[in-house]
């Protein structure tokens, strides 16, 4: 079994200094943590890979393809491969479990 702890996720991504951090790599998905604070802007551009994106904290909205709606804590939304889309109007900061299938990169 493999189990991970939110607030440790967080800290090892912060002290790489990165947005994101992939803490899972199998056969068939990928997981990682985004972090987008309050105000920023989503430099994210398509992916080869189907991505299910759940929201762990903050507030914002997301646009994929041409539509687009509000996100907060416990929002899951799903992005097809392909698909154009981004976060924005990041009013707290956003803080999303990230799964790729198949695994991203």
């Amino acid at each position: 079994m493999k189990a991970f702890r939110l607030e440790e996720l967080e800290a090892e991504r912060a002290a790489h200094e990165g947005a994101y951090l992939q803490f899972l790599r199998e056969r068939n998905m990928s997981v990682g943590l985004y972090a987008l604070d309050a105000g920023s802007t989503d430099p994210q551009k398509p992916h080869r890979q189907d991505e299910v994106y759940l929201v762990v904290s903050g507030r914002g909205a997301i646009t994929v393809g041409e539509e687009t709606t509000m996100v907060a804590r416990g929002s899951v939304v799903y992005v097809p491969a392909g698909v154009p889309h981004r976060f924005h109007h990041i009013s707290e900061d956003l803080r999303v479990m990230v799964v790729f299938s198949p695994p991203e990169g």
